[in-house]
């Protein structure tokens, strides 16, 4: 099993179907990219180029995304709490993922993708 996928299997419930839910949805939306293990927790790539993370951390899991700075779809929906840079869409439960929102905002972040980190 690879690291990645092993670091989701791990989490407990509900962030273990949280995860594997965000993982669907991404793999589904967006094919070409490619789940490594980065940092310590599951990040996705595009064209060797990071992309987007997966992430539990206390009563939460959430997608962050890397060229956030950059996004403008569902900016409502998205923390940046604690953080300079960085965004994502945060779950508690997995009932708050609404995958219309979570599609738009990685079809977003695809269309950024080559932009660069900072504005």
């Amino acid at each position: 099993m690879k690291p990645a996928e092993k670091y989701i299997l791990d989490q407990t419930e509900p962030y273990r179907s949280i995860l594997l839910h965000l993982q669907l949805i991404i793999e589904h939306t967006l094919p070409k990219l490619e789940l490594k293990y980065k940092y310590k927790i599951p990040f996705y790539y595009i064209n060797n180029k990071p992309f987007c993370y997966l992430n539990q951390s206390k009563n939460y899991a959430d997608i962050g995304f890397w060229n956030s700075v950059h996004l403008t779809k569902h900016l409502e929906h998205m923390t940046t709490k604690n953080r300079k840079i960085m965004r994502s869409l945060r779950y508690e439960k997995l009932e708050e993922i609404n995958d219309t929102i979570l599609t738009e905002v990685l079809l977003d972040a695809y269309n950024v993708r080559d932009k660069g980190f900072w504005k």
